[in-house]
């Protein structure tokens, strides 16, 4: 097994791409932007003959011509052949975005540099498709800011060699607000006793012991705890064999700055002690 770790990232025009390669050389990656496919084999090589020394690599590729494809394929797949270990990573994000993206920017697209903007995303998408196809991992960057994708990454490639692949966050947020898009598991807890109808509770927050002695001193927050604590070991190991590179569990309640912050709070403790660390969010705790 060669001792080289390489992530080729492609994907649409305006999907986050050059960012991405930013973010990679952050994490410690070895990073090459716009590498001609037929130096792919080449490189590795190169890689190899470094020692050691150059052990995590990213690689940026735009294909945008069909006859690309066919040696970007077969020089990938020999590369696999010899036992590198080698991720393919599709960006991609939705039409109306990427037309926004390019208008914001004031660039043409690659593809059709004198037509509109959308001709040129939807005649790249459907000539990426089979790359799409072969892709080991999509991120679609509609609907997440650089910085969370920085952070998405961040939490999947530093941790692939040690420790869980999949990081967990917990947010908190008031219904009032809106549910956030960016979750995969929800749980409400407005079924809880009110904090903001208690005088001296209401201008603190789910942080402040005073307003978690109230609301966790409640029997049914005691028996919603121990239900989700089972769920979550349940279902926490059977996200990472299905090789989630991240979970985002939102608990919410009406404002967001009571019930859930101190819920989420003693979900966080709870799991600390068991060894495993999750991230708390509070998104709308400090909204009137």
């Amino acid at each position: 097994m060669q001792a080289l770790h390489l992530v080729i990232i492609s994907g649409l025009s305006g999907s986050g791409k050059t960012h991405a390669i930013k973010c990679f050389e952050d994490l410690g990656f070895f990073c090459v932007d716009n590498l001609p496919p037929a130096l792919l084999p080449k490189f590795a090589e190169l890689c190899l003959q470094q020692g050691g020394e150059i052990r995590h690599v990213a690689l940026g590729i735009d294909i945008r011509e069909r006859g690309f494809f066919g040696d970007f394929f077969a020089n990938l797949d020999g590369l696999k052949a010899l036992g590198y270990t080698i991720e393919l990573l599709f960006f991609e994000a939705r039409d109306e975005v990427l037309v926004r993206r390019f208008s914001e920017s004031r660039r043409p697209h690659p593809l059709l540099p004198q037509s509109p903007v959308l001709d040129g995303v939807r005649l790249e998408r459907e000539r990426l498709l089979d790359l799409k196809h072969r892709a080991d991992r999509i991120i679609d960057t509609s609907d997440i800011t650089v910085h969370e994708l920085k952070d998405l990454l961040a939490r999947h490639y530093l941790q692939q060699e040690d420790g869980p692949r999949m990081a967990v966050s917990l947010l908190t947020f008031g219904y009032k607000f809106g549910v956030p898009y960016d979750t995969d598991l929800l749980f409400d807890v407005r079924f809880l006793r009110n904090p903001n109808f208690v005088p001296e509770l209401k201008l603190l927050t789910g942080e402040d012991p005073l307003v978690q002695t109230y609301v966790l001193g409640d029997p049914d927050a005691k028996a919603f705890l121990e239900h989700l604590e089972s769920l979550l070991k349940f279902l926490l190991p059977l996200y990472e064999r299905e090789r989630r590179s991240y979970l985002t569990i939102a608990i919410g309640c009406t404002g967001g700055r009571h019930r859930s912050v101190a819920i989420a709070s003693r979900v966080k403790d709870i799991f600390a002690v068991a060894g495993r660390e999750i991230t708390l969010r509070h998104r709308d705790m400090q909204k009137s």
